[in-house]
């Protein structure tokens, strides 16, 4: 890969300020369906609003003004709720793919909405990635590094499902390795952690109307060609919201103030209920859960560290825990939910025991005492 030409950054410079950003939401987020069966992953509810809000409030909360949304599947979605961005404080626009084209290529389709410089920094990050941050922490060390890109990385204590990025002793990336499948392999726990600052002149240089995958041939292609690479490792909070699982932990952590975000609708707490809920005075709301908007919670039922949509019911006397109930979906009396996701509209009927990462398709109607995994003694 060719590497523009840059000019020489001042030693010790510091700057932190980026004000445009590009964010991938293309993905068709299969591994969350029944999810995402109607609603593109970025859009799912997460602490009471799309999840995308809380990525745009805090890009906004570190300086970024525009932002532009790389958009593909049920692309739609995206601008009638949004809009413009003047509500967020933000100038939005939207390229939406024709046909996939990986996240460099992703990049490289919005790169004629950018108004930044060719030596300008341009922020870039993942619609499924909920972080912590220090998004200016992140634009300084690209700033003193003098970097082409700069990469948010993050330690996990498994990194084989990951792909490693090794970094020497200044931070500048040295290798990419793709997930490890021997323990001689693992020769760092350090990995992509999905946030990137790029000069906008090698955004420029990713090739156009093709496929390309920014992590196995941008990233790279930039380090064969002596490119300057540097890493910058934030452990504060990571989460992949690949899964449900993942997903419904997420807007748990997002309520109780473990992840931080400056669009959640109230104040974090055990638990979130959104205007028009009906909550039974004797159920029990906990661990971080939401209660949607016109939701339904009977006499005597709990729910623990779950997410519960829009108009959705659980009738009295059900156990959820660390689930999903989709909007106008409902959850019969005295079922037993643990690690589910019930897709919208569907119907748990009562007595039902669904536990282990069952997932139950929209508009799915499971009759009464349907399923168990223990006696129904």
């Amino acid at each position: 890969m060719h590497v523009p030409t840059k000019a020489p950054t001042p030693a010790g410079s510091g700057d932190d300020t980026v004000t445009e950003a590009i964010l991938l939401v293309g993905g068709k987020g299969t591994r969350l369906r029944p999810l995402t069966a109607r609603t593109p992953k970025p859009m799912v509810p997460a602490a009471g609003v799309p999840f995308l809000t809380h990525q745009l409030a805090r890009a906004r909360a570190a300086g970024v003004e525009h932002i532009v949304l790389a958009t593909s599947y049920l692309a739609g979605v995206f601008e009638p709720y949004f809009g413009d961005g003047s509500s967020l404080g933000l100038s939005l626009e939207y390229v939406t793919e024709r046909d996939p084209l990986g996240t460099g290529g992703a990049i490289r389709n919005v790169a004629s909405r950018l108004d930044s410089g060719p030596e300008e920094p341009v922020l870039i990050f993942n619609g499924d990635i909920l972080t912590g941050l220090d998004i200016r922490a992140l634009v300084r060390t690209h700033a003193s590094s003098g970097a082409d890109v700069s990469l948010h990385l993050t330690r996990v204590e498994d990194p084989r499902a990951y792909g490693l990025v090794p970094t020497d002793e200044n931070g500048r990336v040295t290798a990419f390795l793709e997930k490890p499948q021997t323990p001689e392999e693992i020769v760092t726990d350090q990995i992509n952690a999905g946030a990137y600052v790029f000069r906008r002149s090698v955004i420029d240089s990713i090739p156009a109307g093709r496929p390309v995958s920014v992590e196995r041939e941008t990233f790279p292609g930039l380090l064969a060609a002596g490119a300057h690479l540097q890493g910058m490792v934030d452990s504060t909070y990571w989460l992949d919201l690949g899964t449900p699982q993942a997903f419904v932990r997420g807007s748990a952590d997002l309520v109780l103030g473990r992840a931080p975000s400056p669009a959640v609708p109230g104040q974090c707490g055990e638990r979130l209920i959104l205007p028009t809920a009906t909550v039974a005075p004797d159920a029990k709301i906990t661990g971080g859960t939401v209660i949607g908007r016109a939701a339904l919670i009977g006499d005597g039922a709990r729910v623990a560290g779950s997410t519960i949509l829009d108009g959705a019911v659980v009738e009295p006397g059900a156990v959820i825990t660390d689930s999903l109930i989709g909007a106008g979906a409902r959850v019969g009396a005295r079922a037993v939910l643990s690690d589910v996701v019930v897709g919208d509209g569907a119907v748990v009927g009562a007595d039902n025991e669904l536990r282990q990462g069952v997932r139950v398709w929209c508009d799915a109607v499971l009759p009464a005492g349907a399923v168990r995994f223990s006696s129904d003694a």
